[in-house]
């Protein structure tokens, strides 16, 4: 997120974690505008940063002016990035869906396993049969081209222990709309109990 007035409204809405993409995208944030979106949040809410092939020495300092609460990895980071970050907070290893999900990925040291669209924030949806053989990991974490009107059809298939979404809630790249959160946190909250 990148305005005070999203991270204030996810809050409100009852998000469990906010996402700073400091990789190079069309949502990326500086560490000190993260920081202070973080200060903005309260306490129950986790701060995360999406990091894209950055040595664990940089996310960590990264983690630490941001206070991050966790990272999401989502490039092409060796297992042994995700076992060095993890010494010091969990780790969320993330992975572009192109076809049926590789069972291999549930051996990634993570603390969580996020799955997402081939094109990452561009709301482009996937077919959610294709995440059957990752429905068995305890912190599957959904993502890609969701919306509270697929929530419905992803559910269908399996209840992950979490949502992400980004572009589904937006106007525009990186404005959320307090509405469109709250629609989708009810579809969220009503379909996969």
């Amino acid at each position: 997120m990148t305005r005070e007035r999203d991270v204030r409204a996810a809050e409100e809405l009852g998000v469990w974690a906010v996402g700073f993409v400091f990789a190079a995208s069309k949502r990326q944030v500086s560490v000190a505008r993260a920081a202070e979106l973080g200060r903005a949040l309260g306490p129950f809410v986790t701060r995360v940063g999406v990091f894209v092939d950055a040595p664990p020495a940089e996310v960590l300092a990264t983690a630490r002016a941001a206070r991050l609460g966790a990272v999401q990895l989502h490039g092409n980071e060796p297992p042994e990035w995700a076992e060095e970050l993890g010494r010091w907070l969990p780790v969320i290893k993330a992975v572009r869906l192109t076809g049926p999900a590789d069972p291999e990925w549930l051996e990634y040291p993570a603390s969580a396993l996020l799955v997402d669209g081939a094109v990452p924030g561009s709301g482009r949806p996937y077919d959610p049969a294709w995440l059957e053989p990752l429905w068995n990991h305890p912190r599957l974490i959904v993502a890609g081209g969701l919306t509270p009107e697929r929530l419905p059809e992803l559910f269908a298939h399996g209840c992950p222990y979490a949502v992400d979404v980004s572009s589904g809630v937006e106007t525009a790249p990186g404005e959320k709309s307090a509405e469109l959160m709250a629609s989708f946190l009810r579809a969220a909250s009503t379909t996969c109990g």
